[in-house]
C-alpha cells in the first residue's frame, strides 16, 4: 500500500537569523535597522479602516507611490510581501528553462532553496578570494541569472560596470539585481532597466525604511516583465499585500528627510566600526551594506558566536563551506555596537 508521505516534496529548508524571545538583548544578527520608522507611518496608521474588506489586489496606492518616487510608471512596479515573496514571484515567473539558473557561492541563502522547491536547474559561481563576483562566469549559456548588490552576506558591491557586463552577456534571459541593501551604499541598477528589457531590479522596506515588521517587497523592470510577474501572483495569490502594509508603505516615502537622517546614521556607524574592527584584528570586505562580514586573525567565528550569545549579543553565524569562520554582524545603533566591541576587547584581550 502506498503512503502519502511518498508525494511529500522534501526541501532543504532556508534558515532564517534566530529571533531571541528576550526583550533585554542587542540584537545584530538579521541586519534590521536600528530605527524606528518615520513618524509618518504611525500618523498613516489612523487611515486603516477597512480590515473587514479584503485589500486591493493591485495595491494601487502603494504601486503608484513608489513609481512616483523613483521616476517610473505604475506598470513598471510590482509590490510583494516582502523582497523575498517579489523574489520567488520572480524565480517561478522567468526561470522556467531547461539551461541552469547561475548565481554565487555565497550569496543569499534562499536562492538555492527556491531552486530546489521550483525544481530549477542552477549552478553556483565561486566568488573570487576576496569574495567578489567574477563577470566572465557568467558569460555562458545559462535560463536566467541572479546575484545581491551588495552581495549578502558579504557586503561587497559591484559597479554599474560590471553588472552592465554581465547584461551585455546575457540578453537573452531575465537578469535579476537584489538591492536589499543598496541604500547603504553603492549605485542603483534601477536605471539599467529603463535600458534592457531583461534586467528586473528588487528593493525592500526591511532594511533602509525600518519596516521589515510589514513585509514590503518590490521589483523595477519594464512592462512586460511585470505583467508576467502579476500574471503568476493572480494565479497563486491575488490579495497578497495587506491594507496596513499599502497604507503605511505609501506614507514612509512621504518622509524623506528622516529616510536620509537614519540611513546617513547607519553608514556613520558602519565606518566608525570598520576602524575599530580592524585595530581589534579583525578583516572584512569592504561592505557597503548595513552589516560588516568579518573574521578574526587568531579566534575563532563560532567561539565569538557563542561567547557573544551568553552575553545577549546576538550575531550571524554560517557553518557553511568557505565562511565558517567569519560573522555577520549587523550596523546597529553607536551604543549597541559600543557594546560589541567592548565584548570583542574583554574576550579577545
Amino acid at each position: 500500500m502506498s503512503s502519502w508521505r511518498d508525494n511529500v516534496r522534501n526541501v532543504e529548508p532556508y534558515t532564517p537569523g534566530e529571533q531571541p524571545k528576550e526583550e533585554d538583548v542587542i540584537k545584530l544578527n538579521t541586519n534590521e535597522n536600528p530605527y524606528p520608522p518615520s513618524p509618518k507611518v504611525m500618523e498613516a496608521m489612523e487611515n486603516i479602516r477597512h480590515l473587514r474588506k479584503y485589500p486591493d489586489p493591485a495595491a494601487t496606492e502603494l504601486v503608484e507611490a513608489i513609481a512616483q518616487y523613483y521616476g517610473f510608471t505604475k506598470e513598471e512596479v510590482f509590490v510583494g510581501v516582502g523582497s523575498d515573496d517579489v523574489l520567488a514571484v520572480a524565480f517561478m515567473t522567468f526561470f522556467n528553462g531547461k539551461k541552469p539558473v547561475f548565481f554565487p557561492d555565497i550569496t543569499y541563502s534562499f536562492y538555492p532553496v527556491w531552486a530546489e522547491l521550483f525544481q530549477i536547474p542552477y549552478e553556483m559561481k565561486a566568488l573570487d578570494a576576496d569574495f567578489q563576483i567574477v563577470p566572465k562566469d557568467y558569460y555562458g549559456a545559462n535560463g536566467g541569472v541572479i546575484f545581491p548588490n551588495p552581495n549578502a552576506p558579504t557586503g561587497a558591491i559591484l559597479s554599474l560596470e560590471v553588472i552592465e557586463d554581465i547584461i551585455l552577456h546575457n540578453q537573452d534571459v531575465v537578469v535579476i539585481v537584489d538591492e536589499a541593501y543598496i541604500d547603504f551604499g553603492g549605485m542603483s541598477a534601477k536605471e539599467l532597466t529603463r535600458k534592457y528589457d531583461n534586467v528586473l531590479v528588487v528593493q525592500t522596506y526591511s532594511k533602509s525604511r525600518s519596516l521589515a515588521g510589514l513585509r514590503i517587497g518590490y521589483a523595477i523592470g519594464n512592462q512586460e516583465l511585470i505583467k508576467a510577474m502579476n500574471d503568476v501572483k493572480y494565479s497563486y495569490n491575488s490579495y497578497t499585500m495587506n491594507e496596513p502594509s499599502i497604507v503605511m508603505g505609501k506614507a514612509v516615502l512621504e518622509d524623506e528627510d528622516y529616510f536620509q537622517e537614519t540611513r546617513k546614521k547607519i553608514i556613520e556607524t558602519r565606518e566608525w566600526f570598520k576602524e575599530e574592527m580592524r585595530e581589534l584584528g579583525f578583516s572584512f570586505a569592504d561592505s557597503k551594506a548595513n552589516f560588516i562580514f568579518a573574521s578574526h586573525k587568531t579566534v575563532p567565528a563560532k567561539e565569538l558566536f557563542e561567547e557573544a550569545k551568553k552575553e545577549k549579543i546576538y550575531v550571524r553565524y554560517f557553518n557553511k563551506p568557505r565562511i565558517d569562520n567569519y560573522l555577520r554582524i549587523t550596523i546597529g545603533t553607536r551604543k549597541e555596537m559600543e557594546t560589541l566591541l567592548a565584548f570583542f576587547k574583554r574576550y579577545i584581550g
